[in-house]
């Protein structure tokens, strides 16, 4: 049985992303997310800035993207969470994007303490 580094959790807006995509293009990223929890494999997650990260598939010349941040709290289980998702058909991420992540993270962490 394999080792896993981190559980996944999704957020609502990433739940969104995938349910709108067709089968096998959500096939593809859930199997790479999977893939990412037992390697070291930048081109499936890599970090993108100081505390935001991003699951990367690219499938059908278009870059899937889906933004996270890691959630170290309880030290006997490592979650990644990932806010939310987009496609692009180039390699540059907007930064209006990152900002979005990092919101959500501040919104997770504020109401996890309550």
């Amino acid at each position: 049985m394999k080792e896993y580094k981190f559980r996944v959790k999704f957020l609502e807006e990433v739940k969104q992303f995938l349910d709108k995509l067709d089968e096998k293009s959500r096939d593809k990223i859930i199997y790479n997310i999977w893939k990412a929890r037992s390697s070291n494999d930048k081109d499936l997650f890599k970090k993108l800035q100081d505390k935001i990260w991003e699951f990367r598939t690219k499938y059908n010349k278009f870059y899937f993207r889906l933004f996270a941040f890691w959630d170290k709290s309880d030290k006997n289980d490592t979650v990644v969470i990932s806010t939310h998702g987009l496609i692009k058909k180039t390699d540059k991420i907007p930064k209006s994007e990152i900002e979005h992540a990092e919101k959500l993270r501040e919104k997770y962490f504020k109401n996890k303490k309550l």
